[in-house]
């Protein structure tokens, strides 16, 4: 009988290295009791040396896994280890959800949707600008340049401490992105009605450098997508100067959800409850 039950359990992961602070089973936990789903999710921390024979266990069906997430430094690993990523993946170059259909690894990334779901739940309307600007050009930002494009904002400019890599995402993401070095931060804040922050500036507490947003539009909106501490440094200045300001959390939550619609086949709601017992999670550790 505890055969035939593992068979019907469905699994699923988070794998990384390292993967012991992630959140993710806590989220998907929650979700599988609120829904009474028969079902698991578990972290596995796998070595970059030893994923390609895990992604083939997943592939021949002997790791009993139906699917997963995948965080740093997996993610282009994945994404080239896939049978059919679809075309968010295919353009980041990077998949963070993997699932089996009809004997196919299948991938797609998230984090955008994370994103923008964030915002649309935190602050509706925060697209009505035409310009946005994303401080940082590492492989955070991708995802974020990717979203708020495919949203319709007419021009995304990524400003970061060596322009080059700045140039890259340009050319990457297309005509609307441009690239600009850390000094024209000012210039290209004008009128803007989005600020991201995609570096890991003020996160765990470390001193973030000082911004002057008032140069950004009106009404603007200002989010970071560090989470930790949840009013980030970044996130603080903005407040003060008196701009709506959006934390991270929401994105690690929302792109979590169309992973658990894949392995378990149901619809996840991002709630207050969710978001409660994540911060109490948080303020433990």
């Amino acid at each position: 009988m505890d055969d035939s039950r593992e068979t019907l359990t469905k699994r699923a992961f988070v794998t990384g290295y390292p993967v012991r602070h992630s959140r993710s089973p806590l989220i998907h936990g929650h979700w599988l009791k609120t829904f009474s789903i028969d079902g698991s999710y578990v972290a596995r921390e796998i070595a970059p040396d030893d994923f390609p024979a895990f992604i083939g266990s997943l592939k021949d069906g002997s790791s009993l896994f139906c699917g997963g997430n995948v965080t740093i430094p997996h993610k282009e690993t994945a994404f080239q280890l896939a049978d059919r990523p679809d075309e968010l993946a295919e353009e980041l170059g990077a998949a963070n959800t993997l699932w089996l259909e009809e004997g196919q690894l299948l991938a797609t990334n998230t984090d955008g949707h994370g994103f923008v779901s964030n915002l649309d739940a935190r602050q509706p309307g925060w697209d009505a600008s035409d310009v946005a600007v994303v401080l940082g050009a590492g492989g955070a930002s991708r995802a974020v340049i990717q979203a708020v494009r495919d949203r319709g904002i007419g021009e995304i400019h990524v400003v970061n401490r060596t322009v080059e890599r700045a140039r890259e995402l340009a050319d990457r993401f297309g005509p609307r992105v441009h690239a600009h070095p850390i000094g024209a931060l000012r210039e290209v804040m004008t009128n803007a009605g989005l600020f991201v922050n995609t570096t890991s500036l003020g996160m765990d507490g470390d001193r973030a450098p000082e911004i002057d947003f008032s140069h950004l539009r009106s009404g603007a909106v200002v989010t970071d997508i560090v989470y930790v501490p949840l009013m980030t440094q970044i996130l603080s200045q903005a407040e003060e100067q008196g701009f709506v300001v959006v934390d991270g959390l929401g994105m690690l939550l929302h792109q979590a959800a169309p992973g658990f619609e894949k392995w378990f086949g149901r619809r996840p709601v991002v709630d207050d409850t969710l978001r409660n017992l994540i911060i109490a999670d948080m303020e433990r550790h």
